[in-house]
């Protein structure tokens, strides 16, 4: 029957190149080692080695053998470390849900940091928008979430921190009918305009709306980067986050309008389940660091 001890002798005698050699390392007599070879091209029912005066070497056949033996042993292993591991907290993977309202500029030094830290951790990173991002930690999709904003909608043994408040700014395209009206905006004024929605990433739990008046149609994009553009073309009007669009207000491209109905901040949070810690979770939370450098690396 094939076995691991059954692989460990074949690996041992290819690589010896004779069984008196496969013999001393395995601490046995040579015949005890040919013997167990012939039973093993007996029940596979191929030769294994081809038998030289003092030596052996693979037959194409055996060469098949060999290399998937030592796969099968590198695997085993590898499962067994990765079992130890496991039963002390180590996790294989490591899942960060980033909301479309933080910053991507960030992820890159982050990965590349983590990466260093960790060879044998495979990191995933998830972009989710409003609800889509609490979904992904409630249903164990991501392990720890980065710009959560509102208040929590699921259950679970989650902790927090502080990132900031995120400010709203109302705009339109400097282009837009209502780019010159200096005062206060109504509801009526605005109604007759398309309001430009990020699509909410959630499956399950409700969607969310971040902007939209009674009886006004939707321009539903899948993120920041599409919602501006089409602000910018005149395509429909709506709020987008203050560090997003100071820039496009500051070159003319956009306009700030004041609304008589104002926006809201909202608390934005890193999330996570302290019930998954894991080495790899607590190494990325303490490498994010506290709210002001939150703050300051992904919302500023």
């Amino acid at each position: 029957m094939l076995s691991q001890q059954v692989f460990e002798l074949i690996d041992v005698v290819a690589q010896s190149g004779s069984f008196t050699a496969a013999a001393k390392k395995l601490h046995k007599v040579p015949s005890a080692i040919s013997y167990s070879v012939k039973q093993i091209e007996a029940e596979l029912g191929v030769a294994l080695f081809f038998r030289h005066h003092r030596s052996v070497s693979l037959t194409p056949a055996g060469e098949h053998f060999a290399t998937k033996a030592r796969q099968f042993l590198h695997d085993m292993a590898l499962m067994k470390r990765d079992t130890q591991r496991v039963a002390n907290g180590w996790q294989p993977t490591l899942s960060i849900a980033l909301d479309n309202i933080a910053r991507t500029d960030s992820v890159q030094a982050l990965i590349t940091d983590f990466y260093r830290q960790f060879e044998d951790v495979e990191l995933i990173i998830r972009i989710e928008v409003f609800n889509g991002l609490w979904e992904a930690l409630a249903t164990g999709r991501s392990d720890i979430a980065i710009g959560a904003t509102t208040a929590n909608p699921v259950g679970g043994a989650f902790k927090f921190i502080y990132m900031g408040d995120i400010d709203w700014l109302f705009v339109v395209s400097a282009n837009h009918p209502l780019a010159d009206i200096m005062r206060p905006l109504t509801d009526d004024e605005l109604r007759g305009f398309p309001s430009i929605c990020l699509e909410d990433t959630s499956r399950e739990i409700p969607k969310r709306i971040d902007w939209l008046l009674n009886n006004q149609r939707r321009l539903v994009v899948p993120d920041w980067h599409s919602a501006i553009n089409c602000f910018v073309e005149g395509l429909g009007v709506g709020y987008i986050p203050a560090h997003l669009g100071e820039a496009l207000i500051e070159s003319g491209e956009l306009i700030h309008k004041t609304l008589h109905r104002v926006k809201s901040p909202s608390p934005c949070c890193l999330a996570w389940n302290d019930e998954h810690m894991s080495p790899a979770l607590a190494w990325v939370l303490a490498y994010l660091g506290d709210s002001e450098q939150l703050h300051r690396q992904w919302l500023a």
